[in-house]
């Protein structure tokens, strides 16, 4: 499979510095929104990394903290972006783990060969996208028959998105940083979706959902001045509403997908 090199634009340091503050955030209920995805991604990795597996592929690696186990997990991963910055931040990685390429590509109109891999990952990525549905057919094009695509993105209607909406308003940002004492940048979150709008676009692109879950809730102040115990409320509040009427209100929706034939 050819690469496509070209990684040597200076690295957006805000860009990096937030995406390096998400798992080791002094704000408790930041922190475990952000740790949770990552566990859970982890854990689907290792349970769906199969020995006949080969290849895989991460779309948007952002800070880069999958590819360290993919890399362990399968003989090739090849990681891509359309955003320069953040394949520079993955490069130190290459020194420990020679399997990992890093590849300029846009996965909406991908150049890499179809049917070249076993897995995807693509976690937080199709918001940013405004033509998602072309991205996840995208995918569905780069996987072997009967490959596994792991996808997580935001819900529409959560309260941490619905609050995103004030929090970058002119003003109210500089209040936002000054409590958070963290990097705090626009979302960029151009493509919400429900989860029925997900799920839709996932069939209509030839893909057999078989794995749903839903995770995070955050309560405006609650979180931000509450600590440890407004933590214990947003953790009561995740139980209670999984797999009910009011899950849309959590924030981050996952799916494990199947290519199928039509």
């Amino acid at each position: 499979m050819d690469e496509t090199e070209g990684i040597i634009m200076v690295c957006d340091t805000d860009l990096v510095a937030l995406q390096e503050t998400l798992y080791t955030s002094s704000n408790v209920t930041r922190r475990w929104l952000h740790c949770t995805r990552r566990n859970w991604i982890f854990q689907s990795l290792r349970r769906y990394a199969l020995p006949t597996h080969t290849r895989a592929l991460e779309v948007g690696p952002g800070s880069g903290v999958y590819l360290p186990v993919l890399a362990k997990l399968f003989a090739e991963v090849f990681a891509t972006d359309i955003e320069v910055a953040f394949l520079k931040h993955s490069t130190p990685l290459l020194k420990s783990h020679q399997n990992i390429h890093l590849v300029v590509d846009d996965i909406t109109a991908s150049a890499l060969p179809p049917q070249s891999f076993d897995l995807i990952l693509c976690t937080e990525v199709i918001e940013h996208i405004e033509n998602s549905f072309e991205a996840i057919l995208g995918m569905k094009r780069l996987l072997k028959p009967g490959g596994i695509l792991i996808l997580s993105t935001p819900q529409r209607y959560s309260p941490l998105e619905l609050a995103a909406k004030i929090a970058f308003l002119p003003g109210v940002i500089n209040i936002v940083r000054r409590i958070y004492g963290e990097p705090i940048l626009e979302t960029g979150h151009i493509n919400l979706m429900t989860s029925r709008e997900v799920e839709h676009q996932l069939n209509s692109a030839g893909f057999l959902v078989s794995e749903r879950h839903k995770s995070g809730i955050y309560l405006p102040l609650i979180a931000e001045f509450s600590g440890e115990s407004g933590l214990k409320l947003e953790k009561w509040l995740e139980k209670k509403l999984r797999g009910k009427l009011g899950d849309g209100l959590l924030w981050t929706q996952y799916y494990i997908a199947h290519t199928v034939n039509h």
